[in-house]
């Protein structure tokens, strides 16, 4: 019971939500290996630390002894699912969701163990259903359960079109958890809908219900929104080790422990620890070198990490990075904004023709890099430590 005590300390970590934990004390106690099934949608052929939040928890349960199903929806994503979002989402070609699905093969093993995991394509079993196994499953729920989805309650009462194919999606993503016979599903906190699918539909084929955990959904370096590429908010884990260094380096000091507590290793101990420095007086920078470190060395090596802090503090410490740096939020008309306003907005300059001038003498940098093109712009949701000459600084994030 003590090790199944220990299992479920190590599983709540970082969760957001465990349905039902008694059902999940019940599983583990059992002492067979667990089917743990996560499903990822082939949308984008790129994996970010926002993905890594549930990879993490994954590779927990393979270390506890356990079976990781990784499921690339391919069939699913020929659907598109408009979870958080308030329009249809358009479906991928067979061909964009295979290219991507490859892309994800790729980079999974950088979390996972290769030897205790096993990736499935949801179009083994959805290609064989006929018309009638389809129109069989969907009649399993109504319209109104459909309609308890907070994202199509809300595009319902605002009179936005909801396409049929919309509800097929989560019922599919139900049925993937009967036909892997899944014990417990892994999603984010905007995937619960669908999750609890899994559980009726497992229970409607006469399975035992799977268990459900949900992890929180991790804000990009702006701080505010989900991390995501489309925003340029992204930290992914095939950047560059000076890149995602510096990232990571930028975020806030208030992000910092919410990346501590959803991406590091490190014990909860000693994490606490560093809090308790930190409210006395320890430089928070310390910690993010730490943290930045840790990430590094994941995905790459300990010689890149500790080369990136070399590069970082050539390009930074010795250039007498202030302590104080002021943080401030530019707003971003249309989506983006030049480096010209950007610096004009965050009053590091006077005027937009002064920034032009800074560009021109070699003496703009975003982080760390010299800026030469006065045209370039910079994406909402980015965030980037802006110097102008010698001595003027500030972090900046694009709203």
């Amino acid at each position: 019971m003590n090790e199944v005590n220990e299992a479920l300390e190590q599983i709540r970590r970082g969760a957001d939500e465990i349905l039902v934990e008694a059902e999940l004390r019940q599983k583990l106690a059992s002492g067979r290996p667990l089917r743990i099934k996560a499903g990822f949608d082939p949308t984008a052929p790129d994996l970010h630390l926002g993905h890594t939040v549930l990879l993490n928890k994954m590779r927990q349960f393979q270390e506890l002894g356990h079976h990781v199903l990784f499921l690339i929806g391919d069939f699913t994503g020929m659907i598109g699912d408009p979870t958080g979002k308030n329009a249809t989402r358009p479906p991928l070609t067979r061909e964009e969701v295979l290219q991507n699905a490859e892309s994800y093969r790729d980079q999974v093993f950088k979390v996972l163990d290769p030897e205790k995991t096993e990736i499935t394509f949801n179009s083994a079993w959805m290609d064989k259903f006929s018309a009638v196994d389809l129109i069989r499953l969907a009649a399993t729920h109504t319209v109104a359960q459909m309609l308890e989805r907070d994202d199509f309650a809300k595009r319902y009462r605002s009179n936005q079109p909801i396409a049929i194919h919309e509800f097929i999606y989560p019922l599919v993503q139900g049925y993937d958890s009967v036909a892997l016979k899944a014990d417990v599903e892994l999603g984010g906190t905007d995937q619960k809908f669908n999750l609890l699918m899994g559980r009726e539909l497992q229970r409607h084929f006469g399975q035992p219900a799977q268990c459900i955990l949900t992890m929180p959904l991790l804000e990009g370096l702006d701080g505010v929104n989900k991390m995501s590429k489309s925003l340029g908010n992204y930290v992914g884990i095939t950047d560059k080790p000076q890149d995602m260094f510096g990232k990571l380096m930028s975020i806030s000091d208030e992000l910092m422990w919410r990346y501590l507590d959803l991406l590091s290793f490190r014990p909860v101990s000693e994490i606490a620890g560093w809090r308790t420095e930190v409210d006395e007086g320890r430089n928070p920078r310390d910690i993010k070198v730490l943290l930045a470190k840790e990430i590094v060395a994941r995905f790459h090596s300990q010689k890149d990490a500790d080369l990136a802090l070399e590069e970082f503090e050539a390009r930074f410490r010795r250039g007498a990075l202030p302590d104080d740096m002021p943080e401030v939020s530019v707003q971003a008309a249309g989506g983006s904004i030049s480096v010209p306003h950007l610096l004009k907005s965050a009053h590091l300059v006077d005027s937009t023709s002064d920034a032009m001038r800074m560009i021109s003498q070699g003496a703009v940098r975003l982080d760390g890099e010299r800026v030469s093109d006065k045209a370039f712009s910079l994406q909402s949701g980015s965030v980037v430590v802006a110097q102008v000459g010698k001595r003027r600084f500030a972090r900046i994030t694009v709203i």
